[in-house]
């Protein structure tokens, strides 16, 4: 099993001083940025399709610091319905297929994409209820119109790469829970998507991960390890939640494509992202990690820092010291 961290979190410093970080706390592999939300910060990606002597060096910086590259990240909306959004994400993961092709890489993380509700739309919609037929509707054509061709395409590119395409479950995708990412798979027929396993939406969802584990077998191909905590405050918002407040142009905020942008998290949130241990003990990642290890021994499971109480080197030393105990209290193969 490889132990690392997606280096988004470190992407204040080059990449040779985030792999030292990676190397420092005693974990062994990095999942890197390669567009999407993000900037592909540590990865040259246009040089590496072009340039073999590009790509030797870059896998080379990984051999000298003593960490293995385990997975290109790139997750955005490749279905958003806005052209200077929807496009533009797509165009990214087929050249991160390919960029993972050239690096002997493969696994790739993405989202299942969310488009809008019908021809012409210019948001998404996310149907969580389908209690009225005219959502039926709605997933009907965001399902056999948009999302099952794109797929398909996609898993085609990534059979010609040698690449599994691993899908983060994610709320405000179509793909946002373990069913989904099942329906996805048998309606387009591939053989080359699954499922990224990030326990911290299934969390806050009420989901069960080391059942959801089970339940996908050999569908899941990487993992990434971030915690959930739901607070007291669950009790009267509930998890579905839009008490978020719009950041100013003059305020520090992520761009997630075109003219959208990270929201501010509630101040009295039901639940939040915390580093591991804050929201589920030691015991559980063992669990956790033995489910992983049952369906592929050398899954790479990488640390995803999102804890905004804690500093970057702080979290990841907090995630990484209970990964490693975790590790400890597996049985021996």
């Amino acid at each position: 099993m490889k132990l690392g961290i997606y280096t988004a979190i470190l992407h204040d410093r080059p990449l040779p001083e985030a792999l030292d970080v990676i190397a420092s706390l005693g974990l062994n592999a990095a999942e890197i940025n390669a567009g999407g939300f993000l900037p592909p910060v540590h990865l040259p990606i246009d040089d590496i399709l072009v340039s073999r002597a590009a790509r030797d060096d870059y896998l080379g910086l990984f051999d000298e610091k003593g960490i293995e590259l385990a997975g290109l990240n790139v997750n955005g909306n490749p279905l958003h319905p806005n052209p200077s959004i929807g496009p533009v994400h797509a165009d990214d993961l087929r050249r991160t297929i390919r960029a993972a092709g050239v690096l002997g890489q493969t696994r790739v993380v993405t989202m299942s994409g969310l488009p809008g509700g019908e021809p012409g739309a210019s948001v998404p919609n996310w149907v969580v209820n389908a209690w009225n037929s005219g959502s039926l509707d709605v997933l009907d054509y965001q399902w056999d119109e948009v999302a099952v061709p794109f797929w398909k395409e996609i898993d085609a590119l990534a059979a010609d790469n040698g690449v599994k395409v691993a899908i983060e479950m994610h709320p405000q995708n179509l793909v946002f829970n373990p069913p989904t990412l099942k329906r996805l798979v048998e309606r387009t027929g591939g053989l080359n998507i699954g499922a990224e396993m990030d326990p911290s939406h299934l969390f806050w969802q009420g989901m069960d991960p080391v059942a959801a584990v089970r339940y996908l077998g050999p569908l899941l191909f990487h993992a990434a390890a971030k915690d959930v905590r739901i607070n007291d405050n669950a009790a009267i918002y509930g998890v579905l939640d839009e008490r978020f407040r719009r950041l100013g142009p003059d305020e520090e905020r992520t761009n997630l494509g075109g003219d959208e942008y990270a929201n501010a998290w509630p101040e009295d949130s039901a639940w939040d992202f915390v580093a591991l241990g804050r929201g589920h003990d030691t015991s559980f990642w063992a669990d956790f990690l033995a489910a992983l290890a049952e369906i592929d021994p050398d899954i790479a499971v990488n640390i995803e820092h999102e804890d905004v109480s804690l500093g970057r080197i702080e979290g990841l030393e907090a995630a990484a010291t209970v990964l490693k105990d975790a590790v400890k209290s597996l049985p021996v193969a």
